[in-house]
């Protein structure tokens, strides 16, 4: 308990100072942030430190920080990280993709067998469960599965006639 008292007073003492100390040295506030939370989480590891007395233990963190802040920009992933003023915009998708491929599953669904085609459209494009297409359909429920998995390979085969998927 007394070494959490011990940080606590060395965190409401000096963390602040420290973070502007953190922030002159990095340029960056998100990595001053972390290099302060290294500092404390290496003081709570060392709590010779913490009972050193104030200056003693101020100017280990500071040193601790100073180091933690050299490290990360010489680390691999400071060298390879690219930072943005603001993000890029996403990509904008075409929708002549999205049509073409509502078109060509249209196309095979139209293949099917009538009770197959109801029952996958309503399962995939309406959300209804089993139990609810059951009792839409007034049929069991193993007979939606059924319809189901047999529609499914019969779209399938359609797809792979039309040359859309592979085997």
């Amino acid at each position: 308990m007394k070494r959490g008292l011990l940080l606590r007073a060395l965190h409401d003492g000096h963390a602040a100072a420290l973070w502007r100390y953190a922030v002159h040295l990095t340029g960056d506030e998100q990595l001053a942030e972390d290099v302060v939370q290294e500092a404390l989480l290496r003081a709570w590891r060392h709590p010779d430190i913490l009972e050193q007395g104030t200056s003693a233990s101020k100017a280990w963190l500071y040193a601790v920080a100073r180091n933690f802040a050299i490290d990360e920009r010489r680390s691999a992933r400071a060298r390879w990280e690219i930072e943005f003023a603001r993000l890029p915009e996403p990509a904008r998708t075409d929708r002549t993709d999205r049509i073409l491929d509502a078109r060509l599953i249209a196309d095979a669904l139209s293949q099917l067998k009538p009770e197959h085609r109801v029952v996958i459209a309503r399962a995939y494009y309406c959300g209804e469960t089993i139990a609810e297409l059951a009792a839409a359909l007034d049929v069991p429920q193993g007979t939606v599965k059924s319809r189901l998995h047999y529609g499914l390979r019969a779209l399938r085969l359609a797809l792979q006639e039309n040359g859309i998927t592979g085997p």
